[in-house]
């Protein structure tokens, strides 16, 4: 049986914390000393009663106790015990730390697309007007791109230069972008895991027709 958040609280020890806080408090909190002239008022009852020095108006003191039964608590009203008040208080504890999760939870949210809104941006103006694809592109390079052989159409000299590192491919807009090394290393800046094919100094280098000597079809 799942507990109840009452039963979660108490073996948090968050209401464990807030009795401890308010033993604190007690035992910190200064005695207030006793008026010197607390009984200085009450004397000797005179011949009508009255003490001397101390009278009182009956009338006034009936008003009185008449005003405080008008706020006083309804009759039968149980005053909340001091364990009742803590574990409400662990509540509201408890409430404050979800609710401040929360609201971190939505900013880095947000913060997070911000960022994604203002690398596409940055992308999209990197490589507009740069693609070096051609549609009369005849030579075909294979490579391996998220686990999948890929490829790309290039004229015998793109080739040369692509098996050379001085071109390389993004994917980019659901297609494959050929671009100088220059802007491929300024993509690899911004978002690594858009740059498809880009040969290293001292990579395997693929036969003459785009095809890597050992690959299996």
């Amino acid at each position: 049986m799942a507990e109840s958040l009452r039963d979660q609280l108490l073996k948090s020890g968050i209401v464990k914390q807030v009795h401890e806080e308010k033993r604190q408090q007690q035992a910190q909190a200064p005695r207030k000393p006793r008026p010197a002239g607390a009984n200085a008022g009450k004397g000797r009852p005179d011949a009508s009663g009255n003490a001397k020095g101390g009278q009182v108006n009956r009338g006034q003191g009936n008003r009185g106790q008449g005003n405080r039964g008008q706020g006083s608590r309804p009759e039968g009203a149980r005053l909340p015990s001091s364990s009742e008040m803590d574990l409400a208080r662990a509540y509201a504890i408890r409430a404050q730390a979800e609710a401040t999760e929360r609201r971190k939870a939505e900013t880095e949210a947000a913060e997070q697309a911000r960022l994604r809104k203002e690398r596409k941006r940055k992308l999209q103006s990197l490589l507009e007007g740069k693609a070096l694809n051609k549609p009369d592109a005849d030579q075909v390079r294979h490579f391996t791109y998220g686990e999948k052989i890929r490829r790309i159409y290039v004229d015998a000299g793109q080739l040369v230069a692509l098996n050379a590192g001085e071109l390389g491919v993004v994917q980019h807009g659901g297609r494959y972008v050929l671009l100088p090394r220059a802007i491929i290393d300024e993509v690899a800046a911004l978002a690594p895991g858009l740059v498809a094919l880009l040969v290293r100094p001292g990579e395997y280098v693929e036969a003459d027709d785009g095809v890597p000597d050992d690959l299996m079809w």
